[in-house]
């Protein structure tokens, strides 16, 4: 038994770009009696930038939607002391902008 389906030239194309698969629906036409696929227009979801709160001496403090992120990258030749007391000082800057971050936001 052999089944022609009607696609939209406009759903070939994206299949040919795309070379994956379009998501649609798969129905039989009330006119012609023949099944008909009739694509879905899905766009895609940007991504939500972070946004930065303070750029540190060896990286950065920023906000997301759902999260505080603290970057650090500290050089080895520093020795685990001076790293450490590097970690504490770029630590208590970041809780500092962030207490600043709230007092102007609901100010």
């Amino acid at each position: 038994m052999k089944k022609y389906i009607e696609i939209s030239e406009e759903t070939l194309m994206r299949l040919v770009e795309s070379g994956n698969c379009v998501k649609g629906a798969l129905h039989r036409d009330e006119w012609t009696g023949r099944l008909s696929f009739k694509a879905y227009n899905i766009s895609p979801r940007k991504p939500l930038r972070n946004r930065l709160i303070r750029l540190l001496e060896h990286g950065w403090v920023k906000e997301s939607p759902e999260r505080i992120k603290v970057y650090e990258s500290i050089p080895k030749h520093l020795g685990t002391a001076r790293v450490m007391n590097v970690l504490d000082r770029e630590v208590k800057v970041a809780k500092d902008a962030l207490i600043d971050r709230e007092i102007i936001d609901f100010v």
